[in-house]
Order: structure tokens, then sequence, then C-alpha cells
């Protein structure tokens, strides 16, 4: 009977003591964001914006596009971006202080413009996806 009470005792500890762990303790780290684009390989410049629970830490272009952004230091950051976008390509690299927290960071595109710099209005179908 003893060790039936020291075996439940001790399993009541270990378990108590793993509710107190919290797995999702901030990590640092990189978020990619991902173009879906309707017109892959067709536009040449775009302007998103990333919101997030925090500011971002840093920021990165795709292969082969050239960043133009805001100073960071905000939820809210703006960037353009330069170069031939196409479909489900990872077009910006973010720091972030919790990677944790990938569901609560947004990206919408604002503008996307054509070769010839011209600007396309935006039919539909372009969205951005945020992914660790």
């Amino acid at each position: 009977m003893r060790s039936r009470l020291a075996w439940a005792a001790l399993m009541i500890g270990a378990i108590a003591g793993l509710s107190c762990l919290d797995v999702t303790d901030p990590s640092a780290g990189n978020l990619y964001i991902r173009l879906i684009s309707p017109n892959s390989g067709a536009d040449s410049a775009i302007l998103i914006t990333i919101t997030g629970p925090e500011a971002l830490t840093g920021a990165t272009p795709g292969p082969g596009l050239r960043l133009f952004q805001q100073p960071l230091g905000s939820t809210t950051t703006r960037f353009a971006l330069v170069g031939q976008l196409n479909h489900n390509a990872t077009i910006l690299t973010i720091g972030v202080a919790n990677v944790n927290a990938v569901s609560q960071y947004n990206g919408t595109v604002d503008g996307v413009a054509l070769p010839s710099y011209q600007l396309r209005v935006l039919p539909g179908g372009y969205a951005l996806a945020v992914t660790r």
C-alpha cells in the first residue's frame, strides 16, 4: 500500500512539474514571406506591409531581389522589393523575437508593377504567406 501511495505521489509531482513547462517560450529567429501570384515572372516590383505583435529585428530580400524598407522599430513595416517576382518564391526573410508567434504575423500586397514599372491593377490572386 505504501509503495502505491509513493508511486501516486511521484506521478502527481511529475505531472505538476510538466504542466509548468512552457513549450512556447520566445525563440528568436526568421520567418519567411512567400508570394502567391497569378502572374509568375511577369512582375518586377512589389510593395508589401508586414504587421506583427512586435517590431521586426531584421529583413533580407529573397534571391535576385533588391529591398527598400522603412526603418525597423514598429509593429507595422512597409517594404518595396524590385526584381523578377515568381509565384511561390520567398521574397523576404524577416527576423522576429519569437518565431512561435508566426500566426500573429500578417503580410498584405499593397501594389505590384510590371517590368515597365507601370502599376498593375490588383485584380486579386496576390497574397503573402508567412511561414517558419
